[in-house]
């Protein structure tokens, strides 16, 4: 049985700032190392990344000594990288995982690769725990019952052959989330209780957190 991961790498991080959130250095380490070093510690046998070109030089540099790394070239956009990854490496199961969410722990990363060959689709998240408001032209039109809301996360764990035919039949379109093309397409996917600290590093506020995370780890 093989396991791979897969680490969409490709985006221009907008919202960040001039600079590419995954190699921005959080106590002298690039955000995305924290990340692989979690997988290479982890029960996956081969870890995917797939890069923007424009750093894509400076991951093999980052990953030189890593057995378990290989670097593709990733897509457009998010779903293509991913695209791109599953065609990379054929596998029987595969996590995929956003680089910029560097404070997962090795131990979220085996429990999700054993309940996914129980479970065929599963994605780690965290129930809500704020109030929820539906807002319309700057007004309140409802208050949703947060008590089956989830915060979606990553990794997120699939059957290869499962996730891999949804890519196919959707291909094109613009998913930020994998679990959701199975969803769209009316297959079961299943909850993985995840960590609060499994932050995705958007803004120059996220590094000022993940820094106090990673101090202590």
């Amino acid at each position: 049985m093989k396991i791979n991961a897969i680490i969409p790498a490709g985006g221009t991080s907008s919202r960040f700032g001039t600079k590419n959130k995954l190699i921005e250095k959080i106590n002298g380490k690039p955000v995305i190392q924290y990340t692989v070093e979690v997988f290479e510690q982890s029960n996956v046998d081969e870890i995917i990344i797939c890069a923007n070109p424009l750093i894509t030089e400076e991951l093999h540099s980052i990953f030189e000594n890593f057995k378990k790394v290989k670097i593709v070239q990733g897509g457009n956009t998010r779903q293509q990288s991913v695209l791109n990854g599953l065609r990379a490496g054929e596998c029987d199961y595969v996590l995929i995982h956003d680089g910029a969410r560097p404070m997962i722990s090795v131990d979220l990363v085996n429990r999700a690769i054993e309940l996914v060959q129980e479970k065929k689709a599963l994605t780690v998240a965290t129930k809500t725990i704020d109030t929820i408001k539906e807002v319309q032209d700057g007004k309140i039109i409802r208050t949703i019952d947060r008590s089956k809301l989830y915060n979606t996360q990553t990794p997120q764990a699939f059957e290869y052959r499962l996730i891999m035919n949804a890519h196919l039949k959707l291909m094109g379109q613009d998913y930020t989330d994998d679990a959701g093309m199975l969803e769209k397409l009316g297959q079961t996917v299943y909850i993985l209780d995840g960590s609060y600290k499994n932050i995705k590093i958007t803004t120059q506020n996220d590094i000022d957190i993940a820094r106090i995370y990673l101090a202590t780890d």
